[in-house]
């Protein structure tokens, strides 16, 4: 009879060192009990989800998310290339390539700015000034559609809620460190 408890031959030396590491693994690996419910993770799945129907919502209309808020911002006041990415929370090359699109169908054009020649000016036309409009009636829908499911006591204090949330967020907290380049 084997001195084995599972009767056959006696495991190789491999193969109780891996059992050994997966038994470990598997009370070390347990994951942390959560205090607070993912937020995080919720919000990423809502906007996720919103941005996708508005996607969706604006391409019946040629438009972008991206598009409709640049023309937005642009139809509000004189605004540089570089202000209107600040607001619209895109890089610079981003920011080129929505204008170059504006441009490209006849919605916005380039200015040079009376204070200083190199900035430009991003100046709605009226055929971009007319797609704003209704883009921003589709905008609006869409918002309406999916907080639908609220009272308009509740939508309100959500939308309260977000608005407090992103006020804290434009306080971008610690900056990762950059290395200085070697040269």
């Amino acid at each position: 009879m084997s001195r084995w408890h599972g009767g056959g031959r006696r495991p190789s030396r491999r193969r109780i060192i891996r059992l050994r590491i997966i038994r470990g693994y598997a009370r070390v690996m347990s994951a942390p009990e959560r205090t607070e419910r993912d937020v995080t993770g919720l919000l990423n799945m809502a906007g996720h989800a919103l941005t996708n129907r508005l996607a969706a919502a604006l391409a019946d209309v040629a438009l972008t998310p991206r598009l409709q808020c640049v023309l937005v911002h642009a139809l509000e006041e004189e605004r540089t290339q570089v202000e209107l990415a600040a607001l619209a929370d895109l890089d610079k090359t981003t920011m080129v390539s929505a204008v170059d699109e504006l441009e490209k169908r006849g919605f916005a054009e380039r200015r040079p700015a009376v204070t200083d020649r190199r900035a430009r000016i991003i100046a709605v036309t009226a055929k971009g000034r007319l797609a704003a409009e209704e883009g921003q009636r589709i905008v609006d829908r869409v918002h309406a559609e999916a907080l639908g499911c609220l009272t308009a006591d509740a939508r309100a204090t959500f939308v309260e809620a977000l608005g407090l949330l992103a006020d804290t967020a434009k306080d971008p907290g610690p900056q990762p460190v950059r290395r200085a380049r070697n040269r």
